[in-house]
C-alpha cells in the first residue's frame, strides 16, 4: 500500500544569508601562498590616526599563544597595519612569517632568525633589493613572498634574478617554484648584493653602509659637511612651506659646534623629518604656525643683538 508513496518536500528552503537585501560577501583573504588566514590586529599595538602599528611582545605572543618569545615557531600578522616589526629580533627560533599586506619597509629584524624557512612579505613597502641582503645569512629560508613591493621595480625578470642570486637556497619565490636552469642564468642576469641598504648618517653626513663606507666618507671635507646639514635645513622648510635659508646666513651650523650640541641638533633634525611623514594636513598646519612664531622671535632677537 505504500508503492509509489512520496513524503512530501519540506516547505522550508535554507535562506541565504543577507543584510539590507544584499548577499554578504566574503571577507578579503590572504593569497593562495601565504602561510595563515588573516587575522584582526591586537589592539595594544595601534599608534596613531595613520594607523602605523609597532607589533609588540604582547602582540607576539596572543598570535603565537605561546609563553616566552623563545618558544614562538609561526607568526601570523597578515594585514595588521604594521611599520615596526623589531621585535623580531628577539625570535630566535622562529620557523615561518606571514607580514604579507602590512607597511613594513625593512627585512633587517628577520637577519637574526636562524631558523627561519619561510618569509611572506607581499604588498608591504621594502623600498630597495638592497633589502636582501639582510636575508644571506640565514640557512634554511626555502619560501619567500616578496612580489607587490617597490623593490621589485619595473622589470620582474631583473627582479627575480637579482632575488635568486642572492638568495639560491630558495625553493619558491613568490609563489612559483624555483628552477636549476634559473638558478644558473641568476648569476648572469642578477645583481649581486654586497652590503645592506645605505642609512643616512646626519652625525657625518654621509651614507652610512659599513665601516669601509664611512671611513671613506670622513676624509671628506668639512665643506661638504656643512653642505648636507645646509640641505637638510632647507628640506625642513621647504615642507613646511617656508623660504630655504640662503647659505650666507646659515651661520647657526658652522663647524665650531662642539660634537655634543651637533650630534644633538642632527638628531632633532632626522626626528623631524621622520615624523613630518606621518602628519596629516592640520598637523602641518600646526607645526607651520609654531615655527614661524619661533623664526618670528629668532629673528627680533638677532635684530636686537646687532643693534
Amino acid at each position: 500500500q505504500w508503492a509509489g508513496h512520496h513524503r512530501p518536500r519540506s516547505s522550508h528552503r535554507p535562506r541565504s544569508r543577507k543584510r539590507g537585501g544584499v548577499g554578504m560577501a566574503a571577507a578579503p583573504g590572504p593569497a593562495p601562498g601565504d602561510a595563515f588566514a588573516p587575522l584582526p590586529p591586537p589592539l595594544e599595538t595601534r599608534r596613531g590616526r595613520a594607523g602605523a602599528m609597532k607589533l609588540t611582545r604582547k602582540a607576539v605572543l596572543a598570535r603565537a599563544k605561546a609563553a616566552e618569545l623563545d618558544s614562538v615557531r609561526k607568526l601570523n600578522c597578515w594585514g595588521s597595519c604594521l611599520t615596526d616589526i623589531s621585535i623580531c629580533r628577539e625570535l630566535p627560533n622562529i620557523e615561518v612569517i606571514t607580514f604579507s599586506v602590512n607597511s613594513i619597509s625593512s627585512l633587517e629584524p628577520m637577519s637574526q632568525c636562524q631558523n627561519l624557512s619561510e618569509l611572506y612579505m607581499r604588498k608591504n613597502s621594502v623600498p630597495s633589493l638592497n633589502e636582501l641582503f639582510h636575508l644571506k645569512n640565514l640557512p634554511r629560508l626555502r619560501v619567500l613572498w616578496l612580489s607587490e613591493n617597490p623593490c621589485c621595480g619595473p622589470d620582474p625578470h631583473h627582479y627575480r634574478m637579482t632575488v635568486l642570486r642572492n638568495l639560491p637556497n630558495l625553493q619558491k619565490l613568490d609563489n612559483q617554484a624555483v628552477t636549476e636552469e634559473e638558478l644558473s642564468k641568476a648569476l648572469v642576469d642578477g645583481e649581486e648584493i654586497t652590503a645592506p641598504p645605505a642609512k643616512r648618517n646626519l652625525e657625518n653626513g654621509c651614507p652610512e653602509a659599513n665601516e669601509s663606507s664611512t671611513t671613506e666618507c670622513t676624509a671628506e671635507p668639512k665643506s661638504e659637511h656643512l653642505n648636507f646639514t645646509l640641505e637638510e635645513t632647507n628640506k625642513i622648510r621647504e615642507q613646511l612651506g617656508m623660504k630655504p635659508v640662503p647659505r650666507d646666513k646659515f651661520s647657526s651650523f658652522s663647524p665650531r659646534e662642539t660634537d655634543g650640541s651637533r650630534k644633538k641638533r642632527n638628531n632633532i633634525l632626522n626626528a623631524i623629518l621622520l615624523l613630518m611623514k606621518e602628519l596629516d594636513t592640520e598637523g602641518l598646519e600646526i607645526i607651520h604656525q609654531t615655527v614661524g612664531k619661533r623664526l618670528q622671535a629668532l629673528q627680533k632677537k638677532e635684530l636686537q643683538e646687532e643693534r
